[in-house]
C-alpha cells in the first residue's frame, strides 16, 4: 500500500480504533488502548505502529479524519473552562431558572436540572442593551458597562466568555461589537456568541448551548492544536478533518470556532459506517447497536437515511445542536457490575475504561466488569483477545466476580456472570425500544447491525429479546466508527431566524435569506478547498403552528410550484408522524437552514478474500442462559470464512476487532463482501 492513504481514527473510552485504506490495497485496522490523560497520544502512537508494523509512510497520508469525544468528556468529567456569561439586563439567571418542567418528578432528593456549573452566579453579569422582537435597537449597547463586566469576569478567572443578548438572532450587531471589545484587550480569551452558535428563539436553550460552546472551546482548541502539531511533527501532509454531530466532517478551523457541534462525534461516525455497510448488503432499515468499552450508542436508519434531531441531551442537559439521533447509555464491555443498597445486581454506568480496565486485563483493575463475565462464560479466548495482542488473565476476572458479586449473593461465579450479561442485555434492549417502539417503529421489521468491540457478542440475545429475525455483522464491526469517518461527507450547516407566519412572508424575503446562508456555507466550503461543482445544497425550515412554542424541522423546496403549500404539507405530515395528529391550522416559519455537502470518495466494497486457513479453529465449552451445563460451540476464524459458508449456533466467530456469539436457534451465512448474515432458524 503506497500513496493516497486515507486514515480514520475514532477515540473511544477504552480503545482507539484506526482504519487505513488505499487504492488497490486491502483495508488495514488497528485497535490500541486509549490514553485518557491526553487522547492525542494514542493517535500519534497509532501512526508510529502503522509505520513500524506495516511500513506505511506518514508522508503518503492524503486524508486524515478524526472522531473525538473530547467535547463530550469535558462535560461529563466537568473539565471544561471557567466561563463567564454576559446577558441583557433582566436575563442574568435564565441559565439557572431553566424551564418550568422536570424530567424526574418523583425522586426523593430533587437535584437541579439546569447546568449552573457552566457559569455559577458569581460568573454571570447583565448589562444595558436591548434589541426588540422586530430586530430594532431599543436600547444601545452600553459599551463601558460591558467592558467593566468583562474585565470583572476575566479578573475572577474566566477563560471564556459567552454572550447571549435578547433577540440577537434578529440583529447581531450588539453581540459582534461586544466580542470586539473583549478581543481588543484580551485576545487570548475565548468568546462564544449566541448569534453564531444558535441563532434561534427560546432564551434558555440558546443560553445553554452558547455557554456549553464556551465551556468546551478552550479544551477542544488545545486538543486540536496539539493533535495538528503532532501530525505535522510526524510528517503527515494531510489536513486534519473532524467529524461533527450531524454526521458530516469539517476542517479544524471550523471545528475550533463551533466546538459544541462535536458532541457525539464518534457515535455519529458509527451510524455513517453502519449506513454504508447496510447499503452494501441491501439492508436499508437498520437498528445499530454500538457497544464499546464504556458506552452503548443506539440509532435507527430507515430507508438508508439515519434519523436526525435538532436537539440532543448531554449529561441530561438540552443542547440545541443538530445531531444524528443516537441514544447513548452507560453500558459496555468495561461496565462495572456492583450491588446496590438492596443487594440488587447492577451493571454500569461506571466503567473501568482502558486504565486500569477490567480485572482480567491484569493492569490493576479490581472491580468485576462485563468483559470479565464474557471471559468466564467462555465467549472470549484469553489468548486471542484483540487479535492476540493482549493476553488476558481470566483468574483475576473470576476472583473479582466471586468477591464482589457471587460471594455476597450466595451464588456460583458462573451464575453471577450470566446475571451480569442478562442485566446488560436488558438495559440495551430498553435503549433500543426508546429509538424504535417509542417513536412508532416496530423493531421486528428492522435488521440489527451490531458494531463496536462488544456489539456482536450481544447481538443474538438482543435480537431474541426484541423479536428481530435478522442480524448483519459487517466485516470489521469493531472499527466501523473509524471506517464511517472515511465515508462521511464534508458538510456545513448554517441557519437564520425568520419568525413570520407563512401567509405574511414573501418568497423574495425567503430567497434573500437563503442567499445569505448559501454565501456563508460557500465560504466555509472554500476554506476547505472544496470545489463548488462538488457541492450539493439542501434547505430546511423549522415550522410550528401559530402560537405553538416548539417546532419541527422539515425539508424546504424553494423551487417548488407552491413552496409554502408544500412546506405546510410537509409540516402536517411530520406533526402527524411525531404526535399522532395534525390539524390543518395556520403555521409559521421559525428558522431557515442551508446544508451544503460534498460527498466523500468512498471506495466500493471489495470482494471478500479469505486468508486460506482452516475456518474451524477449535471447539469450546461455553455457558448460556437456559442451559444448566456448559454446551459445545465451534470456534471459527472470521478471516478464513468464504462467501456462502454457513454455520449454526452455538458458535463463536473470532476476529481481531471483535467476537461474534451465535446462540442456539440462529444460523449464519457469509455474503460476497464478507458480511456475516445471521437469521433465526424457524425449523
Amino acid at each position: 500500500m503506497s500513496g493516497g492513504l486515507s486514515i480514520g481514527v475514532d477515540i473511544g473510552g477504552t480503545f482507539t480504533d484506526v482504519v487505513v485504506r488505499g487504492p488497490g490495497a486491502p483495508e488495514r485496522i488497528l485497535k490500541i488502548p486509549s490514553t485518557r490523560a491526553d487522547p492525542s497520544r494514542a493517535v500519534l502512537a497509532a501512526l508510529e505502529r502503522m509505520k513500524t508494523e506495516w511500513g506505511l509512510a506518514p508522508a503518503d497520508v492524503a486524508r486524515f479524519v478524526h472522531g473525538t469525544t473530547v467535547a463530550t468528556n469535558a462535560v461529563l468529567e466537568r473539565k471544561g473552562a471557567r466561563v463567564g456569561l454576559i446577558t441583557t439586563r433582566g436575563f442574568r439567571d435564565v441559565l439557572e431558572i431553566g424551564r418550568q418542567m422536570r424530567h424526574q418528578m418523583y425522586e426523593l432528593a430533587l437535584d437541579p436540572e439546569t447546568p449552573t456549573f457552566l457559569a455559577p452566579g458569581r460568573f454571570r453579569r447583565e448589562i444595558d442593551e436591548r434589541i426588540g422582537p422586530n430586530g430594532a435597537v431599543l436600547v444601545p449597547l452600553d459599551e463601558a458597562g460591558f467592558a467593566r463586566a468583562a474585565e470583572e469576569l476575566i479578573a475572577a478567572g474566566a477563560q471564556a466568555i459567552a454572550i447571549v443578548f435578547l433577540f440577537s438572532f434578529l440583529n447581531d450587531a450588539h453581540e459582534h461589537r461586544a466580542r470586539e471589545l473583549i478581543t481588543a484587550r484580551h485576545p487570548d480569551v475565548f468568546v462564544s456568541l449566541s448569534c453564531e452558535v444558535d441563532p434561534a428563539f427560546r432564551e434558555y436553550e440558546r443560553t445553554v448551548v452558547t455557554t456549553f460552546d464556551a465551556y468546551v472551546k478552550p479544551v477542544v482548541d488545545r486538543y486540536l492544536e496539539n493533535l495538528a502539531a503532532g501530525l505535522t511533527a510526524a510528517a503527515v501532509p494531510a489536513p486534519l478533518q473532524i467529524m461533527q454531530s450531524r454526521g458530516g466532517i469539517s476542517g479544524t478551523a471550523t471545528a475550533r470556532l463551533r466546538p459544541v457541534r462535536l458532541f457525539l462525534s464518534g457515535p455519529a461516525a458509527g451510524v455513517i459506517g453502519a449506513q454504508i455497510a447496510g447499503d452494501a448488503a441491501g439492508a436499508r432499515d437498520l437498528i445499530t447497536v454500538d457497544i464499546g468499552g464504556t458506552s452503548c450508542d443506539i440509532a435507527l436508519i430507515e430507508g438508508g437515511v439515519p434519523a436526525l434531531r435538532s436537539e440532543g441531551r448531554i449529561d441530561g442537559y438540552p443542547v440545541r445542536v443538530g445531531m444524528v439521533d443516537v441514544n447513548s447509555i452507560g453500558a459496555g464491555g468495561g461496565s462495572i457490575a456492583w450491588l446496590d443498597a438492596a443487594r440488587g445486581l447492577r451493571v454500569g454506568p461506571q466503567s473501568a475504561g482502558a486504565e486500569p480496565g477490567p480485572a482480567c486485563y491484569g493492569l490493576g483493575g479490581t472491580e468485576p466488569t462485563v468483559t470479565d463475565a464474557s471471559v468466564l462464560l467462555g465467549y472470549l479466548d484469553p489468548e486471542h483477545f484483540a487479535g492476540g495482542r493482549m493476553k488476558l488473565a481470566p483468574e483475576l476476572g473470576r476472583g473479582a466476580i466471586a468477591r464482589a458479586i457471587a460471594g455476597p449473593l450466595g451464588m456460583s461465579v458462573e451464575e453471577a456472570a450470566l446475571g451480569i450479561h442478562r442485566i446488560l442485555n436488558a438495559q440495551i434492549a430498553e435503549g433500543i425500544r426508546l429509538v424504535s417502539i417509542r417513536q412508532g417503529h416496530d423493531p421486528r421489521r428492522f435488521t440489527l447491525l451490531p458494531l463496536g468491540g462488544a456489539g456482536a457478542l450481544h447481538a443474538c440475545a438482543l435480537a431474541e429479546e426484541l423479536g428481530i429475525a435478522r442480524i448483519l455483522v459487517p466485516t470489521n464491526p469493531g472499527v466501523l466508527s473509524a471506517a464511517g469517518l472515511l465515508a462521511a461527507p464534508v458538510e456545513h450547516e448554517v441557519s437564520a431566524a425568520l419568525p413570520r407566519a407563512i401567509g405574511e412572508v414573501t418568497m423574495a424575503e425567503v430567497r434573500d435569506a437563503l442567499d445569505r446562508l448559501d454565501a456563508r456555507c460557500g465560504a466555509l466550503m472554500a476554506q476547505e478547498n472544496v470545489a463548488r461543482a462538488d457541492v450539493t445544497r439542501r434547505y430546511f425550515a423549522d415550522v410550528c403552528y401559530s402560537g405553538q412554542a416548539y417546532y419541527l424541522e422539515v425539508p424546504f423546496a424553494p423551487d417548488a410550484v407552491d413552496p409554502f403549500a408544500a412546506l405546510a404539507d410537509a409540516f402536517y405530515a411530520a406533526h402527524d408522524r411525531t404526535y399522532g395528529f395534525a390539524p390543518a391550522a395556520p403555521v409559521r416559519l421559525v428558522n431557515l437552514r442551508a446544508v451544503h455537502r460534498a460527498a466523500a470518495a468512498v471506495l466500493p466494497p471489495q470482494a471478500w478474500a479469505p486468508n486460506g486457513h482452516a475456518a474451524l479453529r477449535r471447539h469450546a465449552r461455553i455457558l448460556l442462559p437456559e442451559h444448566k451445563a456448559p454446551v459445545g460451540a465451534a470456534v471459527y476464524d472470521r478471516a478464513a470464512l468464504k462467501p456462502d459458508d454457513t454455520l449454526a449456533g452455538p458458535a463463536i466467530i473470532e476476529q481481531d476487532d471483535t467476537t461474534t456469539l451465535v446462540t442456539p436457534g440462529w444460523r449464519g451465512r457469509v455474503d460476497r463482501v464478507g458480511n456475516l448474515v445471521l437469521e433465526r432458524n424457524n425449523d
